[in-house]
């Protein structure tokens, strides 16, 4: 007796999109290799807790301070290479000779988790926003347009340099030290607030072209509330470009929180971050640029990496692209 296989085209048929989608993006090295790298960078940021304390340093202790025979007089690690050896793996910091590898891996853990509370709220507020605008149309499609124009054009980052000493000044009095956590709440509010316009506009863009379909016109045609067409029509076609954008805005909120520290109006001492290694590494590179190196190197990583995953994402999510 003969038993018929199903043909490859009948196997893929049977298959989900999304399994679709892994099938291709496994086929992607690429986007293997990027999503390794990305994923490890979440794992050290967050487990760095765990790996400073496997590691046995603390990102707040000036070892070169407290130990001699660590920085010379002027304050420069004496061992070459930053001072990087076996016990300081990647040296010590010049001037207070804190440790290179716990600040550097509690500043990942410092930028991943601003930028990942900051890419959830634009994501959500964009999608939103984005489907109202495209479905409703009308004034509500021209009143958040203008808005969305509005803030296009406001220059997010000189405003946040503005806003942080009035913010400091109502919340902090002049003789205490403004706390991580309220620069930490107003670097997620402005970025917030002026990123979601991306992912709204995008998402309008889109909705304006799915509204008109047959299957839109069919649910609305049974009598579908709105409500229920936006969730189970709109959504379930959207979330290629949702994912596309959180992959594309991750990376930048990043750079964006690091280049606000690196102006010194975000993150500053002593918490670890790599806009303020960065920072200090500027202002020493010409006698130690290792310092400098580490974290521009590390963020160069994972810039590159995250843009390189993002753009597999998509090839994998978009069936014309299948290799």
């Amino acid at each position: 007796m003969l038993v018929r296989r199903p043909s490859a085209a009948g196997e893929r048929e049977g298959r989900s999109p999304w399994r679709l989608a892994w099938m291709r993006f496994r086929r992607d090295r690429t986007g293997v290799v990027s999503g390794v790298v990305v994923l490890l960078f979440f794992i050290v940021g967050l487990g760095a807790p765990v790996i400073a304390w496997w590691y046995g340093k603390d990102p707040y202790e000036t070892y070169g301070q407290n130990q001699p025979g660590l920085l010379n007089e002027y304050g420069y690690p004496i061992k070459p290479n930053g001072g990087i050896d076996g016990e300081f793996w990647l040296g010590l910091e010049p001037g207070l000779g804190r440790d290179v590898l716990t600040q550097l891996v509690y500043g990942i853990r410092t930028s991943l988790l601003i930028a990942m509370a900051v890419v959830v709220i634009v994501t959500v507020v964009g999608v939103l926003v984005g489907i109202a605008a495209g479905y409703f149309g009308g004034f509500t499609d021209f009143a958040i347009g203008r808005v969305i124009d509005v803030l296009l054009a406001f220059p997010g980052l000189l405003f946040f340099i503005t806003i942080m000493p009035v913010v400091t000044a109502l919340f902090v009095s002049p003789d205490e030290e403004t706390p991580v956590s309220l620069r930490i709440a107003a670097l997620v509010i402005v970025l917030s607030f002026f990123g979601w316009t991306r992912t709204a506009r995008l998402l309008r863009g889109q909705v304006l072209s799915l509204r008109e379909r047959e299957f839109i016109e069919a649910a609305r045609v049974s009598g579908a509330r709105p409500w229920r067409i936006i969730r189970r029509e709109l959504l379930p076609n959207l979330w290629t470009p949702i994912l596309v954008t959180v992959t594309l805005d991750l990376p930048a909120y990043v750079t964006a929180e690091a280049a606000l520290s690196f102006l010194g109006v975000g993150i500053v001492e002593p918490t670890p971050d790599w806009g303020r290694m960065i920072h200090r590494g500027a202002q020493v590179y010409a006698s130690d640029i290792t310092y400098m190196i580490i974290p521009g190197l590390a963020m160069l990583i994972f810039v590159l990496a995250f843009n390189l995953l993002g753009d597999s994402g998509r090839d994998a999510l978009d069936p014309k692209t299948s290799r």
